[in-house]
């Protein structure tokens, strides 16, 4: 209000102003909702009622205007009987359930009378506080039977329903309920004790509780009522505790120090305990103990897995575990198209771009928001595959979306829920990105070795292929030699298959694949992935030895991955007995058993490995080589991690080269 040169700020025309706002934002989100439309009607209702009460404090009327306020005031649980019956029968319009509430209204029409009557308070009352009337106690009592009566009916109701209802229903119960008693409370203290001042915290009272469930019923964020209260708890013993603290210090230090010292004396305390006391509250209330077991699980699962399917398979039960449901759906992908539980979506389609606008959806979100044919979209998808939640995560290269089933209970996710499956997704996608990378640095590790032993394997094919181009020339002059022809028919199919194995090893060591343990013999395999290195090292002119010692060979692994391992470590081995031109030159692969299984060894006679390496030896971009990345022993690290075995590089001594273990573990 302005007055005498001064703006000054009215509470109870601000709380008119902020419950129309509050009310034409709810319309506006949705005007087609029922219960949007009844939350406007009840925010017009709300800012009347308190401009006759400003008017009632403020006119020289004031009578009539404490009559206008109170005649107002005996519709206000038709209004929250509308708002309930929108929830309960989903969508029911205002006409049909103000037929339907005929009496009561009637009833409310009645009792609005009163007011104006002398029984309320009389027309000619004596100087001073006005008496009231009898009927200023019946209309109170009448008031406080209709919130009852509206109360029994809303928990009544509440029982019967599950999901989104109930949750509404509790919020109406808490917020509505709760702001009328309270109104009618300082009704009758002012009434009782005769404290003019009371009157002012009506509108107070009505801006907090009818804002919070305008908020907490038609925003997109959903809330259950439990943990608002648990919330508004926890929040209020933290300001409680702080503000204390931080007043006890303040006034011991002003008797010792300035009050500049004391003053900052005391706001460290209180920052001090505010950051202590949040995370006991946090324990003491006991907050979303399924978030930090989701969270400890994935982390678990990142540790011991690094598969795509395996992470995949993992983090599914870990979201139906969490949103104690039987169905989750995880869909990543990194070239324009989203794979996972079955379901196939290209990147750009409407689903991914609705979800990218929204970063999450859940079924009541999108019937609280204006529709959009993007949003509708999403909604159908939710629909098909029966799911409560479906978030967005994307990182650099890998968009992931991660989605729960309709939770055991019929309950909806809160939006606290949805903010801990915004933090799983995201945990999810940076793991499955790592996963994805690690694939494609596997993949091109993989024909980066094929690129090194392609020159020594055409030599390879070439010695053959010259032993068949001979018999072949002499072949018609020796035709009619017996002998001959059965030495050219065995030596073709012998040196015709030697070039199928070398061709067969090569194309099966550069197409990418999904490394799995099984039981195998572990020197065969080694023996055919050595063949394709040991021309190479001819070539260099080192000697290349094998010396399998270990008697049992069974281990448990996979056949491609043993390949991979040691084709690497031996690659390794020869440039460095290649970079190294002085002494012996030589490379040796040995097994031998081992306590945990099979260890096989890889040394070479080349310089070691610097002692400033050793250490970051198996992380990614480490290397003592002019060329290349430095991915070779990381990726076999990752590799042989997945398949449960290891790798280490003894300790460096003067004068011996570089000595690699690695240890496959025996079948169970």
């Amino acid at each position: 209000m302005l007055g005498a040169g001064t703006l000054t700020f009215n509470p109870t025309v601000g709380a008119a102003v902020a419950a129309v706002i509050v009310g034409f934002a709810a319309f506006w989100s949705n005007p087609r909702r029922s219960i949007n439309q009844a939350f406007f009607s009840a925010s017009v209702h709300v800012a009347v009622w308190l401009w006759a009460l400003q008017m009632a404090v403020t006119s020289d009327d004031g009578l009539f205007w404490v009559r206008v306020n109170s005649s107002i005031g005996a519709f206000f649980p038709m209004q929250l009987w509308l708002i309930k019956d929108c929830i309960v029968t989903g969508g029911s319009s205002l006409s049909g359930i103000l037929r339907i509430r005929r009496w009561w209204l009637l009833s409310m029409f009645a009792l609005g009378v009163v007011p104006f009557t002398g029984w309320f308070i009389p027309h000619d009352p004596s100087p001073g506080i006005a008496p009231r009337g009898a009927g200023y106690y019946l209309y109170i009592v009448a008031l406080l039977s209709f919130y009852v009566v509206h109360g029994r009916e809303t928990i009544r109701d509440m029982r019967a329903r599950a999901g989104v209802s109930r949750l509404e229903l509790q919020i109406v119960l808490l917020g509505g309920s709760s702001a009328a008693v309270v109104v009618l409370m300082l009704m009758a203290m002012r009434a009782m004790f005769g404290v003019p001042w009371l009157i002012r915290l009506q509108p107070l009272v009505i801006l907090f509780f009818y804002t919070g469930m305008v908020i907490a019923i038609t925003t997109y964020r959903m809330f259950d009522a439990r943990q608002l209260i648990l919330v508004i708890l926890e929040k209020t013993s933290l300001i409680v505790a702080v503000a204390g603290a931080a007043f006890v210090v303040h006034t011991v230090c002003v008797y010792f120090f300035a009050e500049p010292i004391a003053l900052l004396a005391a706001t460290a305390v209180g920052l001090w305990l505010a950051q202590v006391l949040n995370k006991s509250l946090d324990r003491w209330f006991h907050f979303f103990p399924e978030a930090t077991a989701a969270r400890q699980a994935a982390f678990a699962v990142i540790r011991r897995e690094t598969r795509i399917e395996e992470l995949e398979k993992s983090f599914a039960d870990i979201l139906k575990g969490w949103g104690h449901t039987e169905h989750a759906v995880l869909m990543s992908g990194t070239r324009g198209l989203l794979r996972g539980a079955g379901v196939e979506l290209p990147e750009e389609s409407a689903v991914v771009r609705g979800l990218r606008q929204l970063r999450w959806a859940t079924p009541e979100r999108l019937a609280r928001e204006r529709p959009t044919p993007d949003r509708m979209v999403v909604g159908a998808f939710l629909t098909e595959h029966r799911l409560g939640a479906l978030v967005i995560g994307e990182g650099p290269t890998l968009t992931a979306l991660v989605g729960v089933g309709v939770a055991a209970s019929r309950r909806p996710y809160t939006y606290p829920q949805i903010t801990q499956l915004l933090e799983l997704a995201s945990i999810m996608e940076s793991a499955l990105e790592r996963a994805h990378f690690s694939v494609k640095a596997q993949h091109a590790e993989q024909l980066a070795t094929v690129g090194l032993l392609g020159a020594s394997l055409a030599h390879e094919i070439r010695n053959p292929l010259v032993t068949i181009k001979t018999f072949v020339q002499l072949l018609p002059q020796h035709y009619q030699d017996q002998r001959f022809r059965d030495k050219f028919f065995a030596l073709i199919g012998e040196e015709v298959s030697r070039i199928d194995r070398l061709t067969e090893q090569l194309l099966d060591l550069a197409s990418p694949r999904a490394y799995k343990a099984e039981p195998l013999q572990l020197h065969p395999v080694l023996r055919t992935s050595l063949e394709l290195v040991a021309a190479k090292a001819t070539d260099k002119r080192i000697e290349f030895v094998m010396d399998f010692r270990a008697e049992r060979d069974h281990a448990f692994t996979d056949a491609s991955a043993a390949k991979q391992v040691v084709l690497n470590l031996c690659l390794n081995a020869i440039q460095a007995v290649e970079a190294h031109p002085n002494g012996e030159r030589w490379v040796k692969v040995a097994t031998r058993n081992v306590p945990r299984g099979v260890e096989m060894s890889v040394e070479d006679s080349g310089p070691g490995i610097a002692p400033e390496i050793r250490p970051r030896l198996f992380q990614p971009f480490q290397s003592t080589k002019s060329s290349g990345f430095g991915l070779g022993l990381a990726i076999c690290s990752d590799i042989l991690a997945g398949l449960d075995a290891t790798i280490s590089v003894d300790p460096s001594t003067p004068g011996r080269g570089a000595l690699f273990r690695v240890v496959f573990p025996c079948p169970a």
